[in-house]
């Protein structure tokens, strides 16, 4: 098959001819017909994921269908159509049997600590506890989201953050989390404030629905932030993992407010600072969140099916394999386009 593949970080990546796989007994193979670039996926080809082993095949969200199924599958055949969340739990532990698959202790992740779906191949560990059927009604490029920024967005704001109608929320980075996240929140009923250095994203969303735009290079952000949320946000999502954004965060909440980290913090902002006496003193909830099981995709593609979440809204552009790796080095420089990418095979 072709595929995506580096072999030094931060070098190129180039298209290349590689084996096709085949499915563990537990597994599946994924003719893959979309996939999402996302800064996930920079992060692995950087160096910053320390499960990355070289040479690699980025690539974590997907949609595809069914081609093999290991000996031990027995609730998908050849011919469905699916995604799968990023992170493949294995769905016996005890996390697992908590419910909590996401954060699942035995956990793989296609793209970071095996190759991914930059490939006319991926391979699904676990078929049966991961997998999810996509309807026909959403089109592969939309689609390929569902398995990471989409989702991720989606628990962040239901379930982790708990958002509820007439409450301000402050979403940090308009990438394709944050987006997602300002679709979500207003869904819900929230008033949205926006925070981004790029003016097509800050654009974008706006569209959407975020009722502030606030420049975040520009001085005095802070005090910007207290005047658009009334004095303070009851939410912040950070979708970009920036230690600075953290701090701005937890300094723009009002008492009792709750900061959701999404974005992945590497390098010099791998150990932010965190005031915890400001938490202490307001009772502030500092809170992570790690994709989306796949039991919880049913409410989720339910919403989008009676219209009430449009991720299709989120939708940037969409490129060939062969230009991926240039999509993937353009990620090193600020952008100037406001959406997703999607690779479509």
């Amino acid at each position: 098959m072709r595929a995506v593949r580096f072999s030094t970080f931060t070098e190129t990546p180039v298209v290349v001819e590689v084996a096709d796989p085949t499915p563990p007994a537990h597994g599946a193979v994924i003719r893959v017909t979309a996939t999402g670039v996302c800064r996930s996926d920079w992060h692995a080809w950087q160096g910053h994921d320390s499960t990355v082993a070289l040479p690699h095949i980025p690539g974590h969200e997907y949609v595809g269908v069914v081609e093999s199924v290991g000996a031990d599958v027995r609730d998908w055949a050849p011919g469905a159509r699916v995604t799968a969340p990023f992170v493949n739990a294995c769905g016996t532990c005890p996390t697992c049997l908590e419910g909590r698959q996401s954060i699942c202790p035995q956990q793989t992740q296609a793209g970071f600590d095996r190759d991914g779906s930059f490939a006319e191949r991926v391979v699904v560990h676990h078929a049966d506890v991961n997998l999810v059927a996509v309807p026909d009604e959403i089109d592969d490029a939309t689609a390929a989201g569902l398995g990471c920024r989409f989702a991720t967005a989606y628990r962040a704001v239901s379930n982790r953050a708990r958002v509820a109608p007439g409450e301000e929320v402050v979403v940090f980075g308009c990438g394709g989390v944050g987006l997602a996240a300002i679709l979500v929140a207003r869904a819900r009923g929230a008033r949205v404030v926006a925070v981004d250095v790029s003016p097509a994203a800050l654009e974008l969303a706006g569209r959407l629905g975020a009722a502030e735009l606030l420049q975040a290079a520009a001085p005095g952000l802070d005090e910007r932030l207290r005047s658009a949320t009334s004095g303070g946000a009851h939410v912040v999502i950070e979708a970009i993992g920036r230690a600075e954004l953290v701090r701005h965060g937890l300094g723009c909440l009002r008492p009792g407010g709750r900061h959701v980290q999404v974005g992945l913090l590497a390098g010099r902002d791998a150990d932010p600072a965190v005031d915890l006496g400001r938490i202490l003193a307001l009772e502030l909830e500092l809170l992570g969140s790690h994709g989306m099981s796949a039991h919880e995709y049913p409410a989720m593609l339910d919403e989008i099916a009676r219209g009430i979440l449009d991720p299709a809204a989120l939708l940037g552009r969409t490129i060939t394999l062969d230009e991926a790796p240039a999509a993937l080095v353009a990620m090193s420089a600020p952008s100037t386009a406001a959406g997703t990418t999607v690779i479509v095979l």
